[in-house]
């Protein structure tokens, strides 16, 4: 048998198995740092959020009222209502008509909210308005006063189509022609449209 004597150690031997250690030491403790940063409190847990009710639950407006001081409002014009509006109003000429969309086959009702100014009354006497829905003649009212005014009635069956669009409009018997540039105005109009 032969035995053969430890070979010395050499320095170039020593720092290389000390620097192996220090590398094997500093892994451990990196894996050791990864390993408690990753343990942390379980999550909590929380109910899911409501959900919302569904849309065929959900029930369209009938018609719709056209505010005159609604951003969209100038989307639903057909006729004669001036573009600039003062607060909640807007003039008109002589026939302002309305756009709406009608979704219900239920009774609907015209409805207009408006006003006589008395500067046109001074100069045109008392007017005469028409409330119209498709052309047809719901009711005609003479006005000789001034001020607001409400009008509101009953669409019959058979004038609207449901899923189609329907025209409320008006019309003032006499124009008021301002002597300062010459423009032409009906009355005032707060709102028009179909509703329940």
């Amino acid at each position: 048998m032969t035995f053969h004597a430890p070979r010395p150690a050499r320095v170039g031997d020593v720092a290389e198995d000390f620097a192996k250690g220090v590398r094997m030491r500093a892994v451990a403790i990196g894996c050791l740092a990864l390993g408690l940063c990753s343990c942390r409190e379980p999550a909590l847990e929380f109910a899911p959020p409501d959900q919302r009710a569904p849309l065929e639950k959900y029930k369209a407006p009938a018609a719709r009222v056209i505010n005159m001081d609604d951003p969209d409002a100038p989307r639903s014009f057909v006729r004669d209502i001036l573009s600039f509006t003062a607060a909640n109003w807007r003039w008109t000429e002589q026939r302002p008509a309305v756009r709406v969309r009608v979704r219900d086959s239920g009774e609907l009702k015209y409805v207009i909210d408006f006003a006589v100014p008395e500067i046109t009354l001074r100069d045109t006497g008392p007017v005469t308005i028409a409330f119209t829905v498709n052309d047809h003649v719901l009711d005609r009212v003479r006005y000789a006063t001034a001020g607001q005014r409400h009008f509101e009635k009953t669409v019959p069956p058979g004038w609207v189509e449901v899923n189609k669009d329907a025209i409320a409009g008006a019309e003032i018997d006499k124009m008021w022609v301002s002597k300062e540039d010459g423009q032409r105005f009906g009355f005032i109009l707060v709102r028009i449209g179909l509703t329940r």
